[in-house]
């Protein structure tokens, strides 16, 4: 940005206190990004020029954002390998995230095919994940769901292993026993008794201990789990 140029992303410290540090790449001032960001109270911002990509998180992940009309333009000139190389080297965790719909292809003049076989290189043999996203307030989604998926894995809460249950009373299952002291039966005891997972994680100790095989060790185990600082899972910010 020029000296004395109104900066789109501009807000108060106060406003960013505790929230997640995005550098943006000054290149990205422009479009429809910088009032999705102003709205979205999650990140501090601060916009400078990256020697690679347009967004870095926190110092740990790299993201590079097209549309998919700068995807087909990227393609047609060469340049789309190019940062793709030059984002799977660099030192943090990188991904290319692809904004749009299907009809904003229709002016490119670009078969999907093109498209396809672009995208499986990138993928594939160079190696950067590629991301899709609808519109700009979905690419912030997008890096507020990224932020903090890292925090939660830096916690220590990694993915289970196991294949994903089908039905709705086994994925309940499931989801409770990611609680600590929740194994298959105290998982369906808790179902039986609230009927929901939504109900089983708002009762109050007293009543989670009234479970048959909960008790109120488990039980307070259970409401420390749910009752996190509020600014850590709050998705809507």
């Amino acid at each position: 940005m020029q000296e004395g140029e109104h900066d789109p992303f501009a807000d108060t410290d106060a406003r960013h206190a505790g929230r997640f540090r995005l550098v943006v790449d000054d290149r990205e001032c422009r479009g429809a990004m910088p009032a999705a960001l102003a709205a979205c109270t999650t990140f501090a911002v601060e916009i400078r020029r990256l020697p690679v990509g347009d967004y870095c998180l926190d110092d740990a992940l790299l993201f590079e954002r097209k549309t998919l009309l700068d995807l087909a333009a990227s393609i047609k000139d060469g340049r789309l390998f190019e940062q793709a190389l030059r984002l799977a080297k660099a030192k943090l965790p990188a991904a290319l995230i692809l904004e749009g719909s299907a009809r904003d292809l229709a002016s490119s003049g670009m078969r999907v095919e093109a498209i396809r076989g672009a995208l499986v290189t990138v993928s594939l043999f160079i190696g950067l994940p590629v991301l899709r996203t609808q519109d700009a307030a979905d690419t912030v989604r997008t890096l507020r769901y990224a932020a903090q998926q890292r925090c939660a894995l830096a916690s220590g809460a990694l993915p289970r292993r196991g294949r994903r249950p089908k039905g709705k009373v086994a994925l309940q299952s499931h989801v409770l026993q990611g609680l600590p002291g929740i194994g298959p039966q105290r998982a369906a005891r808790l179902i039986q008794r609230f009927g929901s997972i939504e109900a089983a994680i708002a009762a109050d100790v007293d009543a989670l201990a009234e479970v048959d095989g909960i008790g109120p060790v488990i039980a307070r185990k259970l409401r420390w789990a749910v009752e996190e600082p509020h600014g850590f899972y709050t998705l809507d910010r």
